[in-house]
């Protein structure tokens, strides 16, 4: 039996699986959740190597698509809505292919089904590892190790969520060894079968992760998607623009 993904499971009523990106945790989307929970149940989750769920030597996108099949399974959840971020957006896609009949709707916030070529996460490791090895005690000390590697201090304060105090220092929940391992898996897409799943691609419009060249990509894999940009935002849009991002959900859903 595989070990369970840490989870948070809200409200009532037709299921929504809220899945983060690489370096997150549940609680990334909880202003997603926030609003969602009110006319649905909610299923918050920490993937594999991230928040407090177990750690693995291994991290590819069938075996998070497995973890949270296990998890459904485990909470007889039958039927359900994907949402899911950067990374999380994958492990949706390759979970809405496994368990097609199961998933109403799919929604993909700033993803595509493709192979990333470009490293985007080179300062983001550096800086993780710099944190590591120099065990800080105070949050503060840890952000400025951070600084010398990571220009954003929005990306800083991101990745700081994810410090806690093991006793004597702070350590990062996620696994940053593995997760560095693994990079090439993260970056990397088996293509799927084609699924019929109603699917919605949430662009960022100034993310450059979802291109208009990988159309080709998306309609080779998906027969049901649509796409629709949220304006100024980047990456990471339901942090910048939550009332848009949850608007457009609500929209889909309907």
């Amino acid at each position: 039996m595989s070990q369970l993904l840490n989870y948070k499971l809200e409200g009532e009523g037709h299921t929504i699986v809220l899945i983060h990106g690489l370096f997150g945790n549940l609680d990334n989307l909880g202003l997603l959740a926030r609003s969602l929970k009110q006319d649905h149940q909610v299923l918050s989750i920490d993937l594999r190597n991230h928040g407090q769920s177990f750690h693995s030597t291994s991290h590819n996108y069938l075996e998070q698509a497995q973890d949270v099949e296990a998890l459904l399974d485990h909470l007889a959840i039958q039927r359900c809505t994907l949402i899911g971020h950067s990374m999380g957006g994958k492990v949706a896609m390759k979970l809405a292919e496994m368990i097609e009949p199961n998933v109403e709707k799919l929604i993909v916030l700033d993803m595509a089904p493709v192979h990333y070529s470009q490293s985007r996460h080179d300062n983001v490791f550096a800086g993780l590892r710099g944190v590591d090895s120099a065990k800080p005690t105070s949050r503060k000390d840890a952000q400025n190790l951070l600084a010398q590697h990571i220009e954003l201090e929005g990306v800083r304060q991101f990745l700081g969520k994810s410090l806690y105090n093991n006793g004597e220092y702070l350590a990062w929940r996620f696994n940053v060894e593995s997760l560095g391992d693994n990079y090439s898996e993260i970056l990397g897409w088996q293509s799927i079968n084609k699924i019929a799943t109603p699917t919605l691609f949430v662009k960022g419009a100034n993310s450059d992760y979802l291109l208009a060249e990988h159309q080709n990509d998306i309609q080779q894999q998906f027969s049901n998607a649509k796409a629709h940009v949220i304006a100024n935002t980047g990456h990471w849009l339901h942090a910048e623009k939550p009332e848009e991002m949850l608007r457009t959900i609500r929209k889909f859903l309907s």
